[in-house]
């Protein structure tokens, strides 16, 4: 049984918890992770959802999910990570760019800087079916193809931006 804290509109613990599955009312908000690698070609590293998930199986998607109640964005991110890909990182590692609200998560993203080979990955096969390297071209090809799950154009805006600058070239930062 997995426990998530309730957050208000800006992110501050109510103090009360859900239990994930339980509905969220209007106002509640809990905490999600994206944690986008990107390698020294400015490539991303997507992977594909297990057939056997209840959401979106079957679906390419980031990398990420819930934070467990007393778990802080950074833990749940590097959780996520090891858990879902066999990437494990030291606490200061991961660059985090921000915070979106979406319908009744807060959604943290994060930033790892990686040349992660494909074939050393440790895929979680109850979540993760697949893992590969695209450009940020092919991933917006598979978003308009409904192959990779649509966060919406706010949200790949502002990452593209996050991740590649005005120029559209990878930041160093």
């Amino acid at each position: 049984m997995e426990k998530w804290d309730l957050l208000d509109a800006q992110g501050n613990a109510t103090g009360r918890t859900i239990i994930r599955g339980e509905r969220l009312q209007a106002g509640q908000y809990h905490l999600v992770v994206h944690i986008w690698i990107v390698d020294s070609h400015g490539r991303l590293l997507i992977q594909k959802r297990s057939p056997t998930l209840r959401l979106m199986p079957g679906i390419w998607a980031a990398t990420g999910g819930s934070a467990v109640s007393g778990e802080i964005s950074s833990d749940a991110a590097r959780r996520e990570l090891a858990e879902e890909l066999g990437i494990l990182t030291y606490p200061n590692e991961l660059q985090y760019l921000g915070r979106l609200r979406r319908r009744n998560s807060l959604c943290d993203l994060w930033l790892l800087r990686s040349d992660v080979a494909e074939e050393t990955l440790h895929l979680q096969k109850e979540e993760v079916a697949r893992a590969m390297w695209v450009t940020w071209d092919e991933l917006m090809e598979m978003v308009r193809q409904r192959r990779y799950h649509n966060y919406g154009r706010q949200y790949f805006a502002w990452l593209h931006r996050h991740i590649y600058g005005e120029d559209g070239e990878p930041r160093a930062d």
